[in-house]
């Protein structure tokens, strides 16, 4: 009777991803429509145009929604490794097989000592709750880059931090994943050189490779304040009492341009320095960096920087769904709450991206209720995250390194 439940718990997290990713596949090959805007246009129009411009040796330098770091280019390149489908198809399969790889990660994490197996289905749960977006941007094999390197760091510095610092070069966020990193220590300090040189090296092979891989530090600076975001509430609100600003598709999102939306996105960019100088405080009084620490630290900054930016795209959400689910794999993190608030967000967010996006755009009071709990969800996490890791790492850093498995399973309760 044992073996049998052992066989079919197994089982039915592979079940339950495979049924929610056909879905999540039918919405993306439009078998079935949502209403709301076609999201794959972004994979069919700008990835496969991006593609086009790569494969001539050059980035696409006159293209101002090309903002993201050189090793973009090897995602969008990627479908031309199948070459028997069209370009969007064949994305989508890339997609799914990283989406695969990614829960193979959970699962196997799940079975180690001092982990438990609910990170899969925070995975399973939250990838499936964001729809068909999830599927038609790069971000989740970002998403399953940044897993591999929090679940390498305790046995696997160096490739950790080769991963990390390939993560950032993919889409810059990953290199938050070293908010947590200790400043010394055998580990630490493999992980640090590991990082540097491969950042390095990758960035040498872009530049050399061709010309370009460094536009995108520039083609973001003039961005206003897009219209999900925690500052565009602001605007959302304006509307109602005579705001003449406009909502406009600028810089590859909708935006507010208009009146005091510079001050807003100023503001924005104020709070986000406000974050940093948190985590900066939290990393000095931190004491010594445990188990926990690294995954902890990646998923509240993340999440930090996710919910005071200027701009929160709908695919942004799998960023923090995977760490969340590295979080509540790892029995020792404080973050499962925060984590859970994040996959309701999730949801939240596919009812205002893109069933709900028309109503989003107009600032009619269906768009704006949902606006505010995604990201009123989202707050909630960052301030419970930010509570939680203060109070579990106090005290002054010393050289102590991350427990590895085998210490933490014999490592007392109260230690713990």
């Amino acid at each position: 009777m044992t073996g049998g439940g052992g066989v079919r718990g197994g089982w039915l997290p592979v079940v339950c991803w495979a049924v929610t990713r056909a879905v999540v596949l039918l919405c993306v090959l439009r078998v079935v429509v949502l209403p709301g805007p076609d999201v794959t246009t972004d994979v069919s129009v700008i990835y496969q145009g991006w593609y086009d411009v790569l494969k001539t040796g050059t980035y696409p330098l006159d293209d101002v929604t090309w903002q993201y770091p050189p090793a973009a280019a090897l995602a969008v390149l990627a479908p031309g490794l199948l070459p028997f489908l069209d370009y969007a198809p064949a994305f989508f399969v890339l997609v799914l097989v990283a989406d695969a790889a990614g829960l193979a990660l959970f699962l196997r994490a799940g079975r180690r000592a001092g982990n438990r197996p609910a990170g899969a289905w925070v995975w399973i749960a939250g990838v499936a709750l964001l729809g068909p977006t999830a599927y038609a941007r790069y971000d989740l094999m970002v998403t399953v880059v940044a897993v591999a390197a929090l679940f390498a760091a305790v046995r696997r510095p160096r490739v950790a931090g080769a991963l990390v610092a390939f993560g950032t070069l993919l889409k810059a966020w990953p290199a938050l994943l070293l908010a947590g990193v200790a400043l010394r220590g055998r580990r630490a300090a493999a992980l640090w050189r590991s990082a540097g040189a491969t950042a390095a090296g990758l960035t040498v092979c872009c530049v050399a490779a061709a010309p370009g891989a460094l536009a995108f530090l520039t083609f973001q600076r003039d961005r206003g304040t897009e219209v999900e975001s925690l500052g565009g509430l602001v605007f959302h609100v304006a509307r109602h009492y005579g705001w003449d600003g406009q909502v406009l598709l600028n810089y590859g999102s909708v935006e507010f341009l208009g009146p005091g939306v510079e001050l807003v996105s100023s503001l924005a960019l104020a709070l986000s320095g406000a974050a940093v100088g948190w985590l900066v405080l939290w990393r000095l009084r931190a004491g010594p960096p445990t188990r926990a620490t690294l995954c902890d630290a990646a998923f509240t900054a993340t999440l930090l920087l996710t919910t005071t930016s200027r701009v929160i795209s709908p695919q942004y959400m799998l960023w923090l769904v995977g760490l969340g689910a590295v979080c509540t794999t790892v029995r020792a993190s404080r973050q499962a709450l925060p984590a859970v608030l994040v996959v309701l967000a999730t949801g939240v967010t596919l009812l205002e991206f893109p069933l709900g996006f028309a109503h989003v755009v107009a600032s009619d009071p269906r768009g704006v209720a949902l606006l505010a709990l995604r990201n009123g969800l989202l707050v909630a996490a960052s301030l419970l995250a930010c509570r939680r890791l203060w109070a579990a790492n106090r005290g002054p850093v010393d050289g102590t390194e991350p427990l590895s498995a085998a210490a933490y399973a014999h490592t007392p309760a109260t230690v713990r």
